[in-house]
């Protein structure tokens, strides 16, 4: 089931969103010294209050018997856009549909609050989700090269 954050859960969703994003950092090379600002590494409770109380990002769970396995949050924007961030399943449930449910339900969401485009940001070098997303109805629109990533950050859109 697919509901809101509680504020409560605030940390069990910091402790999802780095378990999910750590096997990315892992697979790639990423470190807290080299990418101090990857998602794996720059979570934490006070960033994602913040979100929720300063910027009044939308935040969801994938929920099951209590227990989270899934997340994703909305960043609404003036333009009738918005920005997905932090996707995340749990490892040890991916490959289950929970992440194409949580899609689903940020495209439904983003439509219901006057968006016509999501904005989604990856990491470009991450081939197989840049296909999933592509498999999921967004568009690559082109890459940008920070200098403190070591890797290239893609950029994808979503008309809804």
């Amino acid at each position: 089931m697919i509901r809101e954050v509680k504020r409560e859960e605030m940390p069990d969703c910091v402790s999802l969103i780095k378990k999910a994003f750590l096997t990315v950092a892992d697979e790639f090379g990423f470190t807290e010294e080299n990418a101090p600002r990857f998602t794996a590494f720059a979570t934490n409770e006070e960033r994602l209050l913040w979100q929720m109380d300063g910027e009044h990002r939308l935040m969801y769970v994938y929920e099951d018997a209590g227990v989270l396995y899934g997340y994703y949050s909305l960043l609404i924007q003036d333009n009738k856009e918005c920005e997905l961030n932090n996707l995340a399943v749990l490892p040890e449930y991916r490959h289950k549909g929970i992440g194409k449910q949580l899609l689903e339900h940020a495209y439904s969401t983003a439509r219901e609050n006057g968006c016509k485009l999501m904005n989604i940001g990856i990491v470009e070098e991450n081939v197989k989700l840049k296909k999933w997303y592509e498999d999921n109805g967004a568009v690559h629109v082109g890459t940008h090269k920070f200098d403190f990533f070591p890797f290239t950050c893609g950029y994808m859109k979503k008309e809804l």
